[in-house]
């Protein structure tokens, strides 16, 4: 499947919106936190901070987009998406810290867990179970609606 751009920002919002927050509140308790944080403060911190993926992904993906059409197949290899984490996840974690949303209830090693594992388990989902759950959507272009 080579998805449309379309397909790739529904897709992008899916797995952010479903699956990421089903695994934040999963992985939120165990997540470190400094002295005086609530688990209350680490769930803020932590959506907070899946919304910035969320939003500043979408503009990812048109970046995306655009290069992909220099590329014979208009599609990325897998391990190449796979790959994209670092980089979104240096710029979602310079923007928090920039917009001052996530100090003090999420430290440098609490970001690190929650993103990393957050673009794992999303990742896996979208080369895995997402094809079986949503038969068609391989061959609509990675649409969702």
């Amino acid at each position: 499947m080579t998805p449309t751009i379309g397909g790739r920002l529904q897709t992008r919002i899916f797995l952010l919106a479903v699956i990421g927050s089903l695994w934040t509140l999963l992985i939120g308790p165990l997540l470190p936190r400094p002295d005086g944080a609530s688990l209350g403060d680490v769930y803020v911190a932590a959506f907070k901070v899946l919304a910035i993926v969320t939003v500043v992904g979408l503009a990812w993906e048109l970046l995306y987009h655009g290069l992909q059409q220099f590329r014979w197949e208009k599609d990325w290899p897998t391990l190449y998406g796979f790959l994209t984490g670092i980089n979104e996840g240096l710029l979602a974690w310079y923007l928090a810290i920039a917009l001052g949303l996530v100090e003090p209830a999420i430290p440098t090693s609490a970001f690190v867990v929650h993103f990393t594992t957050t673009w794992i388990v999303t990742w896996l989902w979208a080369n895995g179970p997402m094809r079986v759950v949503f038969l068609r959507w391989r061959f609509v272009g990675g649409r969702i609606v």
